[in-house]
């Protein structure tokens, strides 16, 4: 079996090595044929959640994403359902740059029927709208009191997590497609798919799933002739 050397980007400055490394442990347990180098990006210790922290992170994101394919990565993923710096890095670097955001829509066309969001802002990341058009629920999911990714640790903010859950259903949701990599953070994709009794999309299960196709598709393609 290939392996693929994965570089995951974190958008949510820690110094905790566990919350640091919790994606890409993740993404090696789902594709063992990934071994992944986890960063976080400076200074965004409340992560990436409205206009303001993802100017500040999408330059941050690039120069990281410069450094991982200089330093011999196969692929990059960015673990952030709102793909900030995702196309600009494109613009850098030759290899796969995935982001979470873009892959969990994608996926979620699979299903067919109506897609809830769950997220935390109150505006549904651009590449739900973009992707799934009229089947996206135009209400964003978002927990009472939920803001960023750290309020998803707290029992408070799993609660409310959960019941913005429950009312994505009651607008019509026949498929969840999870809006911020936090959600996997805390684990709560399959406590909702079993409460609600419908498909429930981790975006970092869907981010690895995009980035192995793309490596597999990639490695299919006809060398250059050489003159």
């Amino acid at each position: 079996m290939n392996t693929y050397k994965i570089g995951v980007i974190r958008v949510l400055t820690t110094e905790d090595p566990e919350l640091l490394n919790l994606h890409g442990r993740l993404l090696e347990q789902y594709y063992p044929m990934f071994q992944t180098v986890s960063r976080c990006i400076p200074d965004q210790w409340e992560g990436i959640h409205d206009d303001a922290t993802m100017a500040a992170g999408v330059p941050k994101v690039v120069a990281m994403a410069r450094q991982m394919y200089e330093e011999g990565f196969d692929a990059i993923i960015v673990s952030c359902a709102g793909d900030p710096g995702v196309a600009q890095a494109r613009a850098e670097v030759p290899i796969p740059v995935i982001g979470g955001g873009e892959s969990t829509a994608t996926l979620a066309r699979f299903y067919g029927g109506k897609v809830g969001t769950l997220g935390i802002t109150a505006d549904i990341p651009e590449a739900y709208p973009r992707i799934l058009g009229d089947a996206l629920i135009p209400e964003a999911g978002i927990g009472e009191g939920v803001r960023s990714a750290l309020d998803l640790m707290t029992p408070a903010g799993r609660e409310a997590t959960m019941a913005a859950a429950r009312h994505q259903q009651e607008l019509g949701a026949q498929v969840l497609a999870l809006s911020c990599t936090g959600m996997a953070t805390i684990g709560i994709a399959p406590f909702i798919r079993d409460e609600l009794g419908i498909p429930v999309l981790d975006p970092v299960l869907c981010e690895g799933a995009v980035t192995l196709f793309e490596l597999l598709r990639r490695a299919q393609q006809p060398a250059p002739a050489q003159n």
